[in-house]
Protein backbone atom coordinates (compact mmCIF):
# COMPACT_ATOMS: atom_id res chain seq x y z
CA UNK A 1 0.00 0.00 0.00
CA UNK A 2 1.20 3.33 -0.65
CA UNK A 3 2.50 5.57 2.58
CA UNK A 4 2.24 9.50 2.26
CA UNK A 5 4.42 11.72 4.62
CA UNK A 6 2.54 15.17 5.66
CA UNK A 7 4.64 17.77 6.68
CA UNK A 8 2.65 20.74 8.48
CA UNK A 9 4.28 23.78 8.50
CA UNK A 10 1.62 26.51 9.34
CA UNK A 11 1.08 27.96 12.60
CA UNK A 12 -2.00 27.31 14.61
CA UNK A 13 -4.38 30.08 13.76
CA UNK A 14 -2.58 31.91 11.25
CA UNK A 15 -4.26 31.22 7.75
CA UNK A 16 -7.25 28.95 6.45
CA UNK A 17 -4.91 27.08 4.63
CA UNK A 18 -3.70 25.04 7.98
CA UNK A 19 -7.03 24.22 8.57
CA UNK A 20 -7.90 22.87 5.33
CA UNK A 21 -4.61 20.44 5.49
CA UNK A 22 -5.40 19.00 8.27
CA UNK A 23 -8.56 18.15 7.25
CA UNK A 24 -7.36 16.91 3.67
CA UNK A 25 -4.99 14.88 5.90
CA UNK A 26 -7.87 13.24 7.85
CA UNK A 27 -9.76 12.91 4.96
CA UNK A 28 -6.93 10.71 3.40
CA UNK A 29 -6.87 8.54 6.29
CA UNK A 30 -10.52 8.08 6.55
CA UNK A 31 -10.06 6.03 3.10
CA UNK A 32 -7.46 3.90 4.73
CA UNK A 33 -4.15 5.66 3.47
CA UNK A 34 -1.25 4.96 5.65
CA UNK A 35 -0.32 8.56 6.60
CA UNK A 36 2.43 10.26 9.15
CA UNK A 37 2.05 13.57 10.02
CA UNK A 38 5.43 15.79 10.61
CA UNK A 39 4.86 18.81 12.51
CA UNK A 40 7.53 21.27 11.78
CA UNK A 41 9.18 24.95 12.80
CA UNK A 42 5.50 27.20 13.27
CA UNK A 43 3.57 24.13 13.03
CA UNK A 44 4.60 23.22 16.63
CA UNK A 45 1.98 25.28 17.97
CA UNK A 46 -0.74 22.79 16.85
CA UNK A 47 0.40 21.29 19.51
CA UNK A 48 -1.16 23.76 21.99
CA UNK A 49 -4.53 22.54 22.64
CA UNK A 50 -5.72 24.90 25.49
CA UNK A 51 -5.81 27.80 22.62
CA UNK A 52 -9.17 29.78 22.84
CA UNK A 53 -10.89 30.81 19.83
CA UNK A 54 -11.42 35.35 19.97
CA UNK A 55 -13.47 35.66 17.42
CA UNK A 56 -12.24 39.69 17.46
CA UNK A 57 -8.61 38.71 17.42
CA UNK A 58 -8.55 35.75 15.24
CA UNK A 59 -9.92 35.29 11.66
CA UNK A 60 -10.06 31.71 11.99
CA UNK A 61 -10.49 28.68 14.40
CA UNK A 62 -8.16 26.87 16.24
CA UNK A 63 -6.43 23.63 14.30
CA UNK A 64 -5.33 22.24 17.26
CA UNK A 65 -8.46 21.03 17.96
CA UNK A 66 -8.22 19.19 15.14
CA UNK A 67 -4.94 17.62 15.96
CA UNK A 68 -6.81 16.05 19.27
CA UNK A 69 -8.89 13.76 17.26
CA UNK A 70 -6.13 12.30 15.33
CA UNK A 71 -6.09 9.39 17.29
CA UNK A 72 -9.05 8.30 16.00
CA UNK A 73 -7.90 8.69 12.32
CA UNK A 74 -4.97 6.23 13.07
CA UNK A 75 -2.27 9.70 12.92
CA UNK A 76 -0.92 9.09 15.95
CA UNK A 77 1.56 9.58 16.71
CA UNK A 78 2.63 12.90 15.81
CA UNK A 79 5.91 13.28 14.17
CA UNK A 80 8.20 15.73 15.13
CA UNK A 81 12.18 16.22 14.72
CA UNK A 82 14.47 15.53 17.42
CA UNK A 83 16.02 18.51 17.40
CA UNK A 84 12.62 20.24 18.61
CA UNK A 85 12.05 17.85 21.81
CA UNK A 86 12.84 20.60 24.19
CA UNK A 87 10.40 23.59 22.53
CA UNK A 88 7.96 24.22 24.77
CA UNK A 89 5.36 22.81 23.01
CA UNK A 90 6.43 19.71 22.74
CA UNK A 91 7.08 19.31 26.34
CA UNK A 92 3.76 20.20 27.69
CA UNK A 93 1.86 18.69 24.73
CA UNK A 94 -0.76 16.06 25.61
CA UNK A 95 -0.68 14.18 22.14
CA UNK A 96 1.69 11.15 21.48
CA UNK A 97 4.92 12.00 19.70
CA UNK A 98 7.27 10.21 17.91
CA UNK A 99 10.74 11.75 17.66
CA UNK A 100 12.82 11.43 14.09
CA UNK A 101 15.54 12.48 12.27
CA UNK A 102 14.21 13.99 8.85
CA UNK A 103 17.14 13.27 6.49
CA UNK A 104 16.51 11.77 2.93
CA UNK A 105 16.46 8.29 4.02
CA UNK A 106 13.67 8.95 5.97
CA UNK A 107 11.49 10.95 3.35
CA UNK A 108 12.70 7.62 1.09
CA UNK A 109 10.53 5.78 3.21
CA UNK A 110 7.64 7.02 1.87
CA UNK A 111 5.73 6.85 -1.50
CA UNK A 112 4.34 10.60 -1.36
CA UNK A 113 5.16 13.42 0.58
CA UNK A 114 2.56 16.65 0.94
CA UNK A 115 4.50 19.92 2.59
CA UNK A 116 1.85 22.21 3.54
Amino acid sequence: MKTVLVILTQANLSTLQVNESIAATMVLATFGTPIKVLLQDAALSLLKSEVTFEQIKHAFKPASNMIESFEFYDLSPILVESRFQDHAFVRDSQQEIEFIELDAKFIQSFNYVLYW
